[in-house]
């Protein structure tokens, strides 16, 4: 199955869930255990990559205990297979690029945001995203990228709308890119190998191939919009309208944390250890992005504009609904 048929057949994975769900099966999937000290357990979903590093920091600072929540992270590959596993109640929230979200809602599927996740820093060339080339490739610009193998890690999300972005900025036909579906984990060794042209890369794996030698052609997140959210925390329209109470203290919670990530990034370097197969001595190279408790609605809106362009949506996202 090509990578584009698999992205399909995840987007219709999530479509039947939501339907079952609207449906009802008698049951309550979404349940939270609790404990008799009154903590209740919480599953959520997230990527093993930087933007999640404030999420771990709160468990170890103890700030969702404080809020009576145990929280319990699952990694996944990106947000696409995120979002069914939260809309199935498998997890009761999830992490997930806000392009995926605004095209899980354009097909129905009944999720909304939390709390904001991550932000550019706006800085071209210093962001903590970009697309990246091998040192000794004859790739200068996003331009450049036309007829050529780019990875992303999922179809259809925010990295290859923002990659997109990057190419018309240069001058460039987005749609001569050739995309393919690759873990960002994978994408240092394919890059080296040259089983692909160029990757769309976040930390950690940027910082990696940075070390390789690899270079930076684009920084599609600040081409997209200077202070792009790229990805936030969300749940299921049914959790969300069964337990307001765990929602708002998972939120509370997880501003505290995004706070303390901003305000310490030597323990952001840190904790990225103990979910990442980073090495040590790449730690001081990441680039930091930003952590804003509120999410940046105009970048949205342009994410939006940009993947109505593309046609990812089969109607427009509702963001009066979708953002928190």
């Amino acid at each position: 199955m090509s990578c584009t048929r698999r992205t399909f057949s995840t987007l219709a994975a999530v479509a039947l869930l939501a339907a079952t769900a609207a449906c009802g099966s008698g049951t309550d999937d979404s349940k939270s255990p609790t404990n008799s000290a009154g903590t209740t357990t919480v599953k959520l979903g997230v990527i093993p990559i930087l933007d999640v590093a404030p999420v771990y920091l709160g468990q170890k600072q103890g700030f969702y205990e404080k809020q009576g929540l145990k929280l319990e992270l699952t990694t996944a590959q990106g947000g696409a297979a995120i979002v069914p596993a939260v809309v199935s109640g498998q997890f009761q929230f999830g992490f997930s690029n806000v392009m995926s979200l605004m095209i899980a809602q354009s097909n129905s599927v009944p999720v909304e945001g939390v709390v904001n996740g991550v932000n550019s820093t706006g800085r071209p060339g210093a962001d903590f995203g970009a697309v990246v080339v091998k040192k000794d490739s004859p790739l200068k610009t996003a331009k450049d990228l036309e007829g050529k193998k780019v990875a992303v890690n999922t179809l259809k999300n925010i990295n290859d709308t923002t990659v997109r972005a990057s190419v018309r900025k240069a001058g460039g036909d987005p749609s001569k890119v050739n995309f393919v579906e690759l873990a960002f984990d994978q994408m240092p060794a394919a890059l080296a190998a040259g089983q692909i042209d160029a990757a769309q890369v976040v930390e950690p794996a940027l910082a990696t191939v940075k070390a390789q030698g690899g270079r930076v052609i684009a920084s599609n997140f600040t081409d997209t919009a200077p202070n792009l959210t790229v990805a936030m925390y969300f749940t299921s329209t049914t959790y969300a309208e069964q337990h307001p109470d765990i929602v708002k203290k998972f939120a509370a919670a997880t501003k505290e944390s995004l706070a303390y990530a901003d305000r310490h990034p030597d323990e952001v370097r840190q904790i990225l250890t103990t979910y990442t197969k980073i090495p040590s001595a790449t730690l001081d190279k990441l680039v930091l992005p930003r952590w804003p408790a509120t999410a940046d609605r105009a970048s949205i809106e342009k994410l939006a504009q940009l993947g109505d362009q593309d046609g990812q949506f089969k109607k427009a996202p509702d963001l009066d609904t979708l953002l928190p």
